[in-house]
């Protein structure tokens, strides 16, 4: 079985249902089987071949689907864009990949414009799929094998260059079955309100939706009373958000409530999400938050069993796969103890596209060593502990910036905080931790204010010796903190 098979499949079962919801505009199962079919072939005739990547620069839309499937039903590799990324992070996506072809969306015609000068290997570009689908008998489409590669995803590059992350047929379909196992009962209508070129947005919402014949509600870009207004008017069951999306949307419920009885599941991953905003999240919108684990590389790895939560828990690992915690050796830790999470599940990606060193570095014996810490308590749990390049050392003694972050989240004024260490120049070694933190509307705190909120809740060690205010604090395209641009912002501002 491959992507474009399970498309079919469900077409078959229920042709006339409604596939994919795009404000006033919709599909039924039935038209986009044919469509995909229809541009699979064009592709084909264009001179594509199996194998070959076509990039996707396309915003959430009923398109952007139906660029997806063709590709895996013609058995050429999706690389979709970021719509966020500029000029020459496309074009560098555009010249790793070795695109074959580029479709841009019209609204990002300068953009891709500007893209397009930096790989001048690049065959074609389209800003438009008006008259691309047109079907042609005689273009038979390819037998595709599971194992095939179907998407590459490109990470965020926090710290180097964005690597490709390379997932089959396969690996994709059994990120699918964790989903249905994680959320059997609540895949009806799926609102994909993260970006699809994510691995959560296609591999939490819109394949496993597809897959079992739901309806998928697309956004555009996220826009916090739309996706309320979005749940309401569809009544919504499931979604995924950032913890970022979290946020605004507890903010935005409690300003203008909606009306979400019938959102059943929503899961957040990418970072972790506030106790403190969980708290907020179910009292105003009736459901708990359920943490996941997950990455790129795994797909959905744990998460937060609905009736057995652990608020602040990556959750546990789900059936098939395999989360250990271990030291710097490879060796288990034991309970209690924080280690590096390794993962060895079906829904792993086969390799980092040209980049066979990388791939070895992150890819040992079967098991993909995540550069997350965390620990595991008795009961199997995950407590996220933070990244092993962004652990603060303080006196020879490890540190946690979530751990911090998250006492001082639990301060009724503080909206968004990330905490960083710099060089402190009384320790040779050492670090001195700083928090940047701003405030939710109308409400004020002071510093003093914040270190004795902290104070009460921390060792004496953890807690920050500044607290810089700021209006927002810098996130990437996937909306996570960036603490390593604090770190190179923040030193000349602190010292």
């Amino acid at each position: 079985m491959n992507l474009g098979n399970l498309l079919s499949a469900s077409a078959a079962r229920n042709p006339r249902k409604t596939a994919c919801i795009l404000e006033n505009e919709s599909i039924s199962y039935e038209q986009l089987d044919r469509s995909t079919t229809s541009l699979a072939r064009w592709f084909l005739q264009q001179g594509c071949k199996p194998g070959d990547r076509i990039a996707i620069h396309w915003p959430n839309s009923i398109e952007t689907v139906t660029l997806l499937f063709a590709c895996f039903k013609a058995g050429v590799i999706a690389v979709p864009v970021n719509v966020r990324m500029k000029a020459p992070e496309v074009a560098y996506v555009l010249q790793h990949s070795k695109a074959a072809m580029y479709l841009a969306h019209t609204d990002l015609a300068a953009v891709a414009a500007e893209a397009r000068k930096g790989y001048a290997g690049l065959r074609k570009i389209h800003s438009a799929l008006e008259g691309l689908n047109e079907k042609d008998a005689r273009v038979a489409l390819p037998e595709v094998n599971d194992y095939d590669p179907a998407l590459l995803l490109y990470t965020s590059g926090t710290t180097a260059r964005p690597k490709g992350v390379t997932h089959t047929h396969r690996t994709l379909l059994e990120s699918v079955k964790l989903i249905c196992s994680a959320a059997p009962d609540s895949l009806q209508t799926v609102l994909v309100m993260t970006q699809m070129a994510y691995i959560s947005a296609i591999c939490v919402d819109l394949l496993p939706t597809v897959v079992t014949g739901g309806t998928c509600v697309l956004l555009p870009a996220f826009d916090a009373p739309q996706i309320l207004d979005l749940i309401e008017r569809f009544q919504c069951s499931c979604t995924f958000g950032l913890p970022s999306m979290v946020q605004l949307l507890v903010e935005e419920q409690a300003r203008n409530p909606r009306e979400v009885r019938t959102l059943s599941t929503f899961f957040a991953g990418g970072d972790c999400v506030p106790v403190s905003t969980q708290g907020r999240f179910l009292a105003l919108l009736g459901i708990p938050v359920l943490e996941m684990y997950g990455m790129t590389e795994t797909g959905p790895s744990a998460v937060n069993p609905p009736h057995a939560i652990r608020s602040g828990s990556l959750g546990k690992p789900l059936d098939g796969v395999e989360v250990r915690v271990v030291d710097s050796d490879g060796k288990d830790v034991p309970d209690g103890k924080v280690g590096e999470i390794v993962v060895r599940s079906p829904a792993n990606f086969v390799g980092y596209w040209d980049d066979p060193a990388a791939t070895r570095e992150v890819l040992r014996d079967g098991w993909l060593h995540s550069g997350d810490l965390a620990r595991r308590d008795p009961d199997g749990y995950l407590w996220f502990e933070g990244r092993k390049k962004e652990i603060i050392v303080r006196d020879g003694i490890n540190i946690s910036p979530q751990e911090v972050e998250e006492a001082i989240y639990s301060h009724p004024a503080v909206l968004e905080v990330g905490v960083i260490g710099i060089p402190d120049p009384l320790r040779a070694h050492g670090e001195r931790v700083v928090a940047f933190v701003s405030l939710r509307d109308g409400v004020t705190a002071n510093e003093g204010e914040l270190r004795e909120h902290a104070f009460q809740r921390l060792a004496d060690f953890k807690v920050p010796e500044r607290i810089m205010f700021v209006k927002s604090l810098p996130k990437g395209i996937t909306g996570k903190i960036q603490r390593r641009a604090l770190k190179e912002t923040s030193s000349a501002a602190v010292a």
